[in-house]
């Protein structure tokens, strides 16, 4: 995909077409982000279409959550002072309080309520018995030692009092979040606008689906990938198709990216070839911050600006598109949708199966399936061949292994670091 790049043997680090040394992951990463903003601007959506979105400011709750103390427990509530120190007591039984059913008698002294789990606690009571520790008959409860005042008691507030803070701006709501806004009565949300990408692919070589391949050409999968991941960042994404190797028509899509978007992502010719006219155009028009990073697959990574405008330019090959996308563009287009601080990359030490060729000088990301073994453990495989134009890798595999930049080949039964996945995707 214009990138004219082959996985067979690794150049050297410091073989660098564009004149400066590739970059570490890290520093790379802590470029970018120092770079990125988050966006302005905000917009009122409904409660259920807060899936995703940042909370643009704080959400007061007006009532306590839970509105009144309840039980925890189907049982009986009575008076804590009634409990006895040791022996049983026998109570009598007045009534019975349901969850959205109160029981709105008096427990006096001597006497108790039956209670439903989430029923508010009667006046007087101030402690329940789980019914599995009360011997009933007819009106009459016996209850024995070993309980104590308070408990199984849910207090007015206990979760959310009026008042608080229920979440605060710059929260990304996931399932939970939408719960605890719905537990103080929103039901309209003020959220950050999302992040507007364009991406395209270029290459004379690719072809749209559903049109039939010419001799040397290939489907452009690269921007379906693109699609997927950009999607399930809860981005709007402008999809402006495949992009023909001409300086003209490269120069006119990152015009029309840069009118009303927030990042252009593109995937292929920031390598070195001479059709590679994305690079000749960056020169021309946009500010490039570097052009490499040392990791494997995708090596020929570009970031900077084009029209003020954010850029990240990545290979052409499938599987260096996506590795390059997971480990260092999602992180900055998180920034960018406003999560200052994004969940932490998660990795498990993991028993190597398979023998991993590698040589020192870049950070690599090979493919593998991840197992959890009987006794706990972890251990892990390649998921076939590791060629960076190997998609269908990418759908075997469950995870990264993460061989180290200074680090050789990996041989069965040497620990290796994994990242799973679930983590990313």
């Amino acid at each position: 995909m214009s990138d004219h790049s082959h996985d067979i043997q690794d150049p050297c680090c410091s073989d660098d077409p564009h004149g400066s040394p590739s970059l570490r992951l890290e520093q790379a990463l802590a470029q970018m982000l120092a770079q990125v903003r988050p966006v302005d601007g905000s917009e009122t959506i409904a409660l259920r279409e807060g899936l995703g979105r940042i909370l643009d400011e704080d959400v007061r709750s007006q009532i306590d959550v839970p509105a009144h103390t309840n039980s925890a427990m189907d049982g009986y509530a009575i008076r804590g002072e009634d409990l006895p120190a040791d022996g049983h007591c026998t109570l009598r039984v007045i009534g019975t309080a349901w969850a959205g059913r109160p029981f709105e008698g008096m427990v006096e002294p001597g006497e108790c309520a039956r209670i439903m789990t989430g029923a508010p606690v009667p006046p007087g009571a101030d402690t329940v018995v789980m019914q599995e520790h009360v011997v009933r008959c007819d009106d009459q409860a016996e209850v024995g030692s070993g309980h104590r005042p308070g408990q199984h008691i849910r207090t007015a507030g206990e979760d959310i009092s009026a008042g608080d803070v229920a979440l605060e701006a710059g929260t990304l709501l996931r399932p939970a979040h939408l719960g605890v806004l719905a537990s103080v009565g929103a039901t309209r949300i003020r959220v950050r606008r999302r992040p507007r990408i364009a991406f395209f692919s270029t290459g004379d070589e690719l072809q749209a689906t559903g049109e039939p391949l010419s001799e040397g050409q290939i489907y452009d999968s690269n921007r379906h990938s693109l699609f997927g991941m950009l999607t399930r960042l809860e981005v709007e994404v402008v999809d402006l198709g495949i992009i023909p190797d001409k300086r003209d028509a490269i120069e006119e899509a990152f015009a029309t990216a840069t009118a009303d978007a927030d990042a252009v992502v593109t995937s292929g010719g920031v390598s070195v070839g001479e059709a590679d006219f994305v690079t000749e155009t960056l020169e021309k028009i946009g500010e490039v911050g570097f052009w490499k990073v040392a990791i494997k697959p995708g090596r020929p990574i570009a970031f900077g600006r084009v029209n003020g405008k954010y850029f990240f330019g990545l290979p052409g090959n499938p599987v260096s598109a996506m590795a390059t996308f997971y480990q260092l563009v999602q992180p900055v287009l998180l920034r960018l949708k406003g999560i200052e601080n994004p969940d932490p990359d998660i990795y498990v030490t993991a028993t190597c199966r398979s023998r991993l060729r590698k040589k020192p000088g870049r950070l690599e990301f090979q493919r593998g399936i991840l197992e959890r073994n009987e006794d706990g453990t972890y251990s892990v495989e390649k998921a076939g061949f590791q060629g960076a134009g190997v998609l269908s890798s990418m759908v075997r595999a469950n995870c990264f292994i993460v061989l180290p930049m200074e680090g050789e080949t990996v041989m069965p039964g040497d620990q290796v670091s994994v990242q799973p996945f679930g983590t990313l995707v």
